[in-house]
């Protein structure tokens, strides 16, 4: 996939300067979390996920331990979801553009696949009415992401209720990647699958965490059949996952007042900056995000669109996420905002401009 092979981690991060393309908070060093290894024993871990991790996601989430299943990050949550419902004589409907992986695979499973488009000139709004129609074919699953990626929009309290009633009344399975709920702008909306044992919640501590590197995520659900499903899967794919990497999630978690509140000053000095940036550039548009640490401008000039990418990273060592990563036309580009310093994000953001109008 165009995400995966002209990734940051493929091009050399030694290759960039001003990195807008990663879609996480900044990376945390082990060094920092100062946490002891010495009492881990390497073994083969409880296939669920490390029990105490699990109880205190519950806690976090309101709901219970058995309802929580530890993957090796949310990539592989969402592919044990999706391999474990999906099948050539079923049906998916989900959002346009979004993380790849909640397309590409579905497409391996061939099953048939209805998209629901979010588009700029719609705000990148959830279209409630479309999906209540479009569900009327009673897709096996329906999968959308909030706050969203790569536009940040999030659905509000009452539409994610909606959401789930037409989930229900089509019994269907509803899907929410919800890796960036604990960096929403606005009052965080109770997990989803806390509200329906037809919902089925991702997440990990990558994103909002800064934890990419011990690859920890979960699938939330309160469905038994679902879960023994899911676990079964997991087994066949990973057995069980790091103990290791359990074990600094749960030391995370256990001690995010001292790790947490640093991210979202960041966040939110870094999204001062972007929003500043917004209000002045004569050469991008874009609808605000709500949450997360992305959003999805869009280049008003009609200039070579492939040129400007290219100038942008061989003249100015700056990357950002281009469309064509989302599927989308290149006019559009995903801009991460958390991951650079702010001396970084101001740079890049001005190498954006330059380029463009170079090539006005």
């Amino acid at each position: 996939m165009p995400i995966e092979a002209e990734s940051p981690e493929e091009r050399g991060y030694n290759n960039i300067a001003f990195n807008l393309a990663e879609s996480s908070v900044s990376d945390f060093n082990f060094k920092d979390l100062n946490f002891d290894v010495k009492d881990i024993t390497l073994c083969y871990g409880d296939h669920k996920g490390l029990p105490e991790l699990r109880q205190m996601l519950a806690e976090r989430y309101k709901m219970k331990p058995e309802h929580f299943i530890i993957t090796p990050g949310a990539a592989a949550g969402l592919f044990i979801v999706s391999t474990s419902i999906l099948n050539k004589q079923n049906r998916l409907l989900v959002q346009r553009p979004n993380y790849i992986t909640n397309i590409e695979t579905p497409r391996l499973q061939e099953c048939e696949i209805d998209y629901i488009d979010l588009k700029f000139e719609e705000s990148y709004q959830f279209d409630l009415f479309k999906l209540n129609t479009m569900a009327q074919k009673r897709p096996a699953l329906i999968s959308i992401t909030t706050p969203h990626n790569p536009t940040g929009t999030a659905l509000n309290e009452d539409e994610l209720n909606e959401t789930i009633e037409i989930t229900e009344k089509n019994n269907s399975y509803l899907l929410v990647d919800e890796t960036y709920r604990d960096l929403s702008f606005n009052k965080a909306l109770p997990l989803a699958a806390s509200l329906s044992d037809k919902v089925i919640s991702v997440s990990s501590v990558s994103k909002a965490f800064g934890l990419p590197g011990i690859r920890i995520g979960w699938i939330a659900c309160k469905n038994k059949r679902l879960l023994e499903t899911f676990l079964a899967a997991k087994e066949q794919i990973f057995i069980c996952n790091s103990v290791l990497d359990e074990n600094v999630a749960l030391f995370y978690f256990k001690n995010e007042n001292r790790f947490f509140p640093s991210v979202k000053k960041h966040i939110a000095h870094n999204f001062a900056i972007l929003k500043n940036f917004m209000q002045n550039t004569k050469n991008l548009e874009w609808v605000e995000p709500q949450g997360g640490v992305v959003c999805y401008p869009r280049i008003k000039s009609r200039i070579n669109y492939t040129l400007f990418y290219d100038t942008l990273y061989k003249k100015y060592k700056t990357i950002v996420g281009p469309g064509h990563w989302f599927e989308t036309d290149k006019r559009y580009m995903r801009i991460g905002f958390g991951w650079p310093t702010a001396e970084e994000l101001q740079k890049g953001l001005e190498n954006i401009d330059k380029t463009i109008e170079s090539l006005k």
